[in-house]
């Protein structure tokens, strides 16, 4: 499964964010671990950089940002993303990105902690919860699902 990681996921495990850190680095786990294949913009990794580096530093920040480019899928956002985005229904910006991101590029999930946000994607959007629950629902032996790849 490709799956679109929305800003605060990341952010929710690179700055130990509770209650959320949890899930999110074991959805970062899952993409080391090659059952998911975990992705995120350019500007959500520009968004990564601006806002940890005032909790953890210039320096930590930028280390946190190589660490994302080498673990996750990159996506750039360009012209036509930043046009799909802003002919869509949503009144966030940003969050119109993803989607339009993730369309662009047949994904198959976006993981967000606000999945509220995204009731006019055409793209499923699950909390990093839900997601964990499909994903285990789709490894467990018996479960009746299919293998992890398969869209939920």
């Amino acid at each position: 499964m490709r799956v679109l990681l929305d800003v605060n996921v990341i952010l929710d495990a690179l700055l130990q964010r509770a209650p959320w850190r949890c899930d999110a680095e074991a959805i970062l786990q899952a993409d080391a671990d090659g059952r998911l294949t975990c992705a995120a913009t350019t500007h959500s990794l520009a968004t990564v950089f601006y806002l940890s580096r005032k909790t953890i530093g210039t320096a930590g920040a930028r280390t946190a940002v190589r660490q994302f480019l080498a673990a996750l899928e990159i996506l750039g956002v360009d012209e036509q993303t930043s046009r799909d985005a802003d002919a869509m229904p949503g009144s966030d910006f940003e969050d119109n990105i993803l989607i339009a991101a993730a369309v662009t590029h047949s994904f198959d999930a976006i993981v967000t902690r606000s999945s509220a946000d995204f009731t006019h994607s055409p793209v499923p959007a699950y909390e990093s919860a839900e997601l964990l629950r499909r994903l285990h629902a789709a490894t467990t032996p018996g479960s009746g699902a299919g293998p992890a790849t398969n869209p939920p």
